[in-house]
């Protein structure tokens, strides 16, 4: 069985091609939600947030506005069902892979399939615990400066501060646990087998790192989510849930 399954996905592969969604194309999707119908995230929202306000209290702000948004994304997509539930950032087989994917399917083996997807987003779900000291240990290192260019930038501007100053560390923390998670239901066995025996027939490698993918697919919903939790901040009253940040973000 072992054999048909790699000969299969070795022969369809040679047709595809890689289209991975990244942390960009979901967050295109976010600033698509951007009611000032201005998506360069470059470009400054409102000049006269936080007016009137000492730097201390906006620092505070952001600081309190970036450790809501991570708590709540991190516990959201640390359940069951917070990557496999959600269609944004559902990991699914990468892209080089979805035509024998298909393949599969039709010769009834989608079982197979859908057990290696249901393990890759558990996977992902239980590397996203626990990871709200990372993002407060880079909240806390914020400047005063950091804070008012967060404050008066794009509506997803803290959420590039943190891409920027987490990806690392976050990477060590989730890479681990995915590794695991793969390896236990074999996912990362045949993956290996599959492509390192494509790769001997192809000129364009591909990557038989399949926890590599994961952990990337993996941090770019939880971005993808801390950005949709900094926009709802900026211009949702109800999500100004602390006084400080009624202060901050109120118009």
């Amino acid at each position: 069985m072992k054999r048909i399954f790699i000969s299969i996905l070795v022969t369809n592969l040679f047709f595809c091609q890689t289209n991975a969604q990244s942390f960009g194309d979901l967050m295109n999707k976010v600033t698509k939600k951007n009611t000032t119908g201005n998506n360069d995230l470059n470009n400054i929202i409102s000049p006269n947030l936080g007016k009137g306000l000492s730097n201390d209290d906006i620092a505070s702000g952001l600081k309190e506005a970036l450790r809501v948004g991570t708590d709540s994304a991190s516990k959201k997509l640390g359940k069951a069902n917070g990557y496999f539930g959600d269609a944004a950032i559902k990991i699914l087989m990468p892209p080089e892979a979805q035509k024998a994917e298909k393949t599969l399917r039709m010769m009834g083996m989608g079982s197979v399939v859908d057990k290696a997807i249901l393990s890759m987003n558990r996977a992902a779900e239980d590397a996203a615990t626990g990871v709200s000291n990372i993002f407060w240990n880079s909240i806390k290192q914020m400047s005063i400066n950091d804070a008012l260019q967060i404050l008066r930038g794009s509506d997803t501007a803290a959420t590039f501060y943190l891409k920027k100053t987490t990806t690392a560390e976050l990477t060590t923390k989730f890479r681990p646990v995915i590794d695991s998670a793969l390896i236990k239901n074999d996912v990362t066995k045949y993956w290996k087998d599959v492509f390192s025996a494509y790769n001997n027939f192809s000129a364009k490698k591909v990557n038989t790192d399949l926890a590599a993918y994961v952990t990337e697919r993996a941090l770019s919903g939880l971005f993808y989510n801390i950005a949709l939790q900094e926009q709802k901040i900026r211009k949702d009253p109800a999500a100004q849930v602390t006084s400080i940040l009624k202060k901050v973000f109120a118009k």
